[in-house]
């Protein structure tokens, strides 16, 4: 539903939100297959482009790889996923205030 322009912002930020959480549990899913690369999503361009569709997934850069060539960090995922819920959460607060706002913009012109 779009409701304001902040709130159409705030729905492209949670589905950007949706998406790198869905990456990272991958990304943990693929901690034991060999080769596997660790990927992400430039969260910050992808934000400020704005762009619609799916966002690009990466590779990240700079990962130390074990022997068999994975390089997936599981304490990385993990604090990314937390932090994740916790702007999911932030987002989802400010959606359910702008919601507010339109509404009781309505119910005033009714009266």
């Amino acid at each position: 539903m779009k409701l304001t322009p902040l709130s159409n912002d705030i729905e492209r930020y949670m589905d950007l939100l949706s998406a790198r959480q869905r990456v990272a549990a991958s990304n943990i899913a693929n901690a034991g297959t060999p080769g596997y690369k660790t990927r992400d999503i430039d969260f910050q361009f992808e934000f400020r482009s704005a762009l619609g569709g799916a966002p690009d997934v990466v590779e990240v850069p700079g990962m130390k790889a074990r022997n068999d060539g994975n390089n997936v960090n599981l304490d990385r995922e993990s604090r990314m996923l937390a932090e994740n819920a916790l702007r999911f959460n932030a987002a989802t607060g400010l959606w359910k205030q702008q919601a507010r706002l339109v509404r009781m913009a309505i119910e005033e012109g009714k009266g």
